[in-house]
């Protein structure tokens, strides 16, 4: 492998041929330049396991978020409109 400047490079021959020191070398460097008749084609970046998945929905919790940003206000229902554009639809396709 060769310093290029700071960040090491490797030719994809040698990667190829010389994959376990290039995955070893990924272990201290943050990325590796792979190279064509020493010209960049590539970055090998180290892979870097996200911090946490995201919540699954609460619907409690949303709910006290709902009461949070809108409080008492009764907001309208949406399932008599929808129920309605679905009907409306239904009526389209089977005519």
């Amino acid at each position: 492998m060769i310093y290029f400047g700071q960040m090491k490079t490797i030719t994809i021959r040698d990667l190829r041929q010389r994959w376990p020191q290039a995955e070893a070398a990924l272990q201290t460097e943050e990325e590796i330049l792979i190279t064509r008749d020493s010209k960049p084609v590539a970055k090998l970046v180290r892979y870097v396991e996200g911090k946490s998945r995201r919540k699954r929905w609460d619907p409690e919790e949303h709910k006290r978020w709902l009461k949070k940003v809108w409080g008492n206000k009764v907001l309208p229902s949406s399932d008599a409109a929808l129920a309605r554009a679905r009907a409306d639809r239904w009526e389209k396709a089977s005519a």
